[in-house]
């Protein structure tokens, strides 16, 4: 990469970034013309235009397989039911709405990707907060942030932890015992934040009721039909791994979506071009270029420097790193999507225990899964890093991109701002509780 290709690099990544946080461009239009700038001054070469565009490929599958299912249980009706049903546990509470938002999205993060989750929730939460007469924007923004942060209670919860997990090959089962309960805790200390950072919608008290009618299910037999695609699924995610011909979390997404799009054809419920139509391929589209852009951004040199000057900053002081790598990458998560920004900060954290004799240089390549325990941290530490600092910033996670679009939807545009307001200091706690957790980990391996 020439001189004049690494400034357009910078500048045009300083450029995207400015633009969408103050509303100049729209933000997939933003990215889409940032890397098309790279590409008018050759920042990227053919083959290097297509990986970058295969990395961006696992992470985007996840995301559309995830819609695609989601979509699919729409004309159920069983979202209707759903919301009355919890428009019934919040006896017109504000405060159990706001906690109920915590309880209903975290367990369907835990094995969905949290774009997904988003889509299949966000509309009930709009319903729910109608009828309490209560601005949906904070909740809808809550629903984001509960569902980035649940997302680190399994590793298919949230596309940046799946890119650091399949990075090491770390497996289903050992996450579930040495991440899981971070992620546990990264949800439970968003409860004493809530009473302040949303008193008004804590202290609603509104009369509901007393008996509020559950509308039937449109199509029952279709019903059990979209479930059991999703019930297949969430099994392929769990045990996928297992089966002789192992399945990864986007291959899945992709079966999923197959299912899902067989079952409207067979059923003909809706025309298959109605279902692929409300794929939100906006937030795709800008995730792929987010990814292009971080890969010009990686041949530029930067972050290979970047890998050679730790190992003379700290040594090999692993716990050091595994913090710094923490506060580094939330920080890089809030201002560029967290996907990409994980994506690069692997290469930056490999090329670094490389230099400090920790691993042998084959670590480097994509196949090397013998990684000592003991640097553990340093990764578990970008997980937290990349999934909770995307919190903080309407771009900082694929989720919040979604929340934006519903909103929009719905009427109510989410500025980067107003996401914002409540993001950064729900992320500024969660990430204290991260390093803690991080810190106690190491001492135990």
């Amino acid at each position: 990469m020439t001189d004049l290709q690494v400034v357009v690099t910078l500048v045009v990544f300083a450029g995207v970034i400015l633009s969408i946080a103050f509303n100049v461009l729209d933000m997939a239009l933003a990215a889409l013309m940032g890397v098309s700038t790279m590409l008018l001054f050759g920042v990227f070469t053919r083959q290097e235009f297509i990986n970058a565009s295969q990395t961006a490929g696992g992470s985007i599958s996840l995301l559309f397989g995830g819609m695609v299912v989601a979509r699919t249980l729409v004309p159920t009706g069983i979202f209707d039911q759903l919301g009355t049903r919890f428009l019934r546990a919040t006896g017109g509470s504000g405060k159990r709405f706001l906690l109920g938002i915590i309880v209903l999205t975290a367990p369907v993060c835990a094995v969905l990707p949290n774009a997904t989750a988003v889509i299949l929730l966000a509309p009930i939460i709009i319903r729910v907060a109608k009828v309490l007469d209560i601005d949906y924007v904070a909740p809808v923004v809550l629903t984001a942030i509960v569902s980035n942060s649940a997302g680190l209670l399994t590793l298919v919860g949230d596309p940046a932890t799946f890119l650091v997990g399949s990075s090491i090959g770390m497996s289903f089962g050992l996450y579930l015992q040495r991440v899981s309960l971070g992620g546990l805790l990264a949800l439970l200390v968003l409860v004493p934040v809530l009473p302040w950072l949303m008193k008004d919608i804590w202290q609603t008290k509104r009369s509901l009721p007393s008996d509020l009618p559950l509308p039937p299910l449109e199509r029952p037999s279709f019903c059990v039909m979209a479930l059991l695609v999703l019930a297949v699924m969430i099994l392929l995610f769990l045990f996928g791994e297992m089966l002789p011909n192992p399945l990864v979390p986007p291959s899945v997404a992709i079966i999923g979506a197959s299912l899902a799009l067989l079952v409207i054809y067979g059923v003909k419920v809706e025309p298959i071009d109605k279902v692929l139509k409300d794929v939100d391929w906006k937030t795709l589209l800008f995730l792929t270029c987010m990814f292009l852009m971080v890969e010009a951004f990686t041949r530029t040199g930067i972050l290979q420097s970047i890998s050679r000057s730790m190992y003379g900053w700290f040594g090999t002081q692993l716990l050091t790193v595994a913090v710094v790598m923490l506060g580094g990458v939330a920080v890089a998560s809030s201002l560029l999507a967290n996907i990409p920004v994980v994506a690069a900060m692997i290469l930056v954290v490999k090329g670094y225990l490389v230099a400090a004799e920790f691993v042998p240089e084959l670590a480097l390549g994509a196949a090397f899964t013998a990684w000592p325990a003991f640097t553990l941290p340093v990764f578990v530490g970008m997980m937290f890093g990349g999934t909770l600092g995307g919190n903080a910033t309407l771009i900082g996670a694929s989720a919040n991109v979604v929340s934006a679009g519903i909103c929009a939807t719905h009427g109510r545009p989410l500025s980067f701002v107003t996401f914002a307001r409540y993001g950064v200091p729900l992320t500024a706690v969660q990430l204290t509780f991260a390093v803690i957790y991080v810190l106690v980990l190491a001492r135990l391996l």
